[in-house]
Order: structure tokens, then C-alpha cells, then sequence
């Protein structure tokens, strides 16, 4: 189980692939990352990631989906 208060604001978040796929805005609730919406690698919207995404964290949040897997299935909603 991750340990959810490691994850710290404006800590990266890296996919599987060691890729940039954002900077953590909050955790928004108890099972979603909000990304923030001002990184120039995306669109400039908020995407929410599922905390079950989460391999390890570190200094960075790394993720068990690669790059292309997280753009494909992250929401824009904190569903």
C-alpha cells in the first residue's frame, strides 16, 4: 500500500518509462493525484491519476503505467 503522505506538493510524477507526466498539484480525496493544470508538458487543465498507479515514491512519484498508458486512461474529473 502507497504511503499516501509521502506524496508532497509540487513533487514530479514519472511513468514506468521514466517520463515527465506532471507535478502534483494535492491529493484530492483519498485515492486520486490532482496534477496541476500549468505544466507545459499537457494541456492546461487539471488530470487526476488513481493512487493505484503508484509503484514507489522516492523524491518523485514513479508509476507503474508507462507515458502513453497514463495520457490514454488519466481523467479530467476527480471521478
Amino acid at each position: 500500500m502507497t504511503q499516501v503522505e509521502l506524496i508532497k506538493e509540487h513533487m514530479e510524477v514519472k511513468s514506468s518509462d521514466c517520463m515527465h507526466v506532471g507535478f502534483v498539484d494535492h491529493m484530492e480525496g483519498r485515492d486520486k493525484i490532482k496534477l496541476t493544470k500549468n505544466d507545459p508538458t499537457h494541456e492546461p487543465h487539471h488530470h487526476f491519476i488513481p493512487l493505484d498507479w503508484v509503484d514507489h515514491i522516492d523524491e518523485h512519484v514513479h508509476l507503474s503505467k508507462t507515458e502513453a498508458e497514463v495520457k490514454a486512461n488519466w481523467s479530467h474529473k476527480p471521478t
